[in-house]
């Protein structure tokens, strides 16, 4: 199984009524921005774990479970809101360094909340660094109608318990999830991210099974419309140096199918004033998993 080079400290902070797991790797430097990391849908802080190993310098880092992921729980809800993800990170902040700005970097999910963190607090962020954090479509008006209807009816099927997670009768299951998902992730890496990723709980059988660690209601799609002129409001008040990292393999495309794409997504890129993207080669979408060698060093010059 892989072997931790840096082993992370874990730790439950309460912020905003509920009790975040987070995972700390070294101690607060004088003078140096603790680094902050934020994991994606359906994953967990521990995902980074191969990419804080390679990096060459010891930094204070600091990555949190969001609310109904990893060990932090979700507080009963069957809806989780951006805004929420928002207050969540600035309490974390707020906790971990106060009055001091941070390089942030987030992936997917986390890579789009640190955006708009970013422009909704541009003094709290030195550097800024998003790992395919892509948003979402552009929605229309129109579609409000259709899309909170939809959204009741998903509700109705979650409590209904439609909507449950799949489980796994042992790790070596869910590591086995994890590279279908991923062809490219090692088995060695699967095995340790499986541990972090999923849970023993008993059954309503009596029986013990592993449960992915996420809240089937993040499975819903949200009620509310993607504004992209909302935004793009935000990115403009980005005052953070900020790298955009992609993966050589166009997770976009594959994604949504031809309605959203990597050019719309760089045109959205433009109105951050100081934006550059770069590649990683040999890469999907879960890239601090496919090249955290190639991404450490990558984020360590840029945030030099």
């Amino acid at each position: 199984m892989y072997s931790t080079r840096r082993p992370a400290k874990s730790h439950f902070v309460p912020i905003r009524n509920l009790s975040h797991h987070l995972l700390e790797w070294g101690q607060p430097q004088p003078g140096v921005a603790p680094l902050v990391l934020l994991h994606g849908w359906m994953d967990v802080a521990a995902s980074y774990q191969f990419m804080v190993d390679a990096l060459a310098q010891d930094r204070h880092i600091v990555a949190p479970d969001w609310r109904g992921f990893g060990q932090t729980g979700g507080g009963g809800t069957d809806t989780f809101w951006f805004p929420d993800y928002l207050a969540d990170l600035d309490f974390l902040l707020d906790h971990y360094a106060p009055g001091q700005p941070v390089d942030l970097v987030g992936h997917s999910m986390g890579g789009h909340i640190a955006m708009l963190y970013t422009g909704v607090r541009p003094e709290r962020v030195r550097r800024l660094v998003n790992l395919e954090g892509f948003g979402l479509p552009a929605t229309r008006a129109a579609q409000a109608p259709t899309r909170y209807a939809q959204w009741m009816d998903d509700l109705h099927s979650l409590h209904r318990g439609d909507g449950a997670l799949k489980t796994y009768a042992d790790l070596a299951g869910v590591a086995q999830r994890l590279v279908k998902t991923n062809p490219r992730l090692p088995q060695d890496k699967a095995d340790w991210l499986a541990q972090h990723w999923s849970t023993l709980q008993t059954q309503p059988d009596g029986s013990q099974r592993w449960q992915i660690l996420g809240d089937p209601a993040h499975k819903l799609r949200g009620a509310l419309l993607f504004r992209v002129d909302e935004v793009l409001a935000v990115y403009q008040r980005i005052t953070a140096p900020t790298l955009a990292v992609e993966a050589a393999a166009d997770s976009l495309a594959l994604l949504w199918q031809g309605s959203y794409s990597r050019e719309e997504y760089h045109q959205r890129l433009q109105s951050v004033p100081h934006a550059r993207v770069v590649e990683v080669a040999d890469a999907g979408h879960m890239l601090h998993h496919d090249q955290p060698e190639q991404l450490a060093k990558l984020i360590e010059e840029f945030l030099a």
